[in-house]
């Protein structure tokens, strides 16, 4: 029997307000880093479900998804630990809504808007080479509508995934 490989599915809000964008830094294995309000897809949830509530897990603020900016494949390989991760990012632009009177997310250490030139100046502190390439890609103007993304009931319904990998 053969192993499939499978990317980790992950998720980010690129979020612009006044020539700026909304981002994190975090505590990573790696140091601080900064990143995207951005994380995995969980099971039974839609990718614009997945960036909703991790924008509000990191960041506090209510997020609406309105265009996919893109999808994005890479590698990353820890320099601590020579581990090797693929991930398939899928990259959302919205609306930024209320804020929360609640905590960040575990390992968040806080919010900052920073403009382009900032970002650029902070390569070495991102979490990936993907954080410019999607602010970059942002700023290029590459949209795509969110009807490009379709989920199939049987995702969100864990009794008929279970049912179906009976029958597999």
């Amino acid at each position: 029997m053969s192993t499939i490989w499978k990317p980790s599915v992950t998720v980010a809000a690129i979020i612009a307000r006044d020539d700026r964008f909304l981002m994190i830094e975090e505590e990573t294995e790696d140091g601080v880093r900064i990143n995207q309000p951005a994380g995995h897809l969980d099971p039974d949830e839609t990718l614009q479900q997945a960036v909703i509530r991790e924008t509000l897990e990191e960041t506090a603020h209510d997020f609406t998804p309105t265009e996919l900016i893109g999808t994005y494949l890479s590698r990353y390989v820890s320099p601590k630990t020579g581990e090797q991760v693929t991930y398939l990012r899928f990259a959302f632009s919205g609306e930024l809504g209320q804020l929360h009177q609640r905590a960040l997310d575990h390992g968040i250490l806080r919010t900052v808007w920073m403009s382009h030139a900032e970002l650029l100046a902070s390569q070495e502190r991102h979490r990936s080479p993907l954080v410019m390439q999607c602010v970059n890609d942002y700023l290029a103007g590459q949209r795509a509508p969110l009807s490009l993304l379709y989920t199939h009931p049987s995702a969100l319904d864990i009794s008929i995934t279970k049912s179906n990998s009976e029958h597999n």
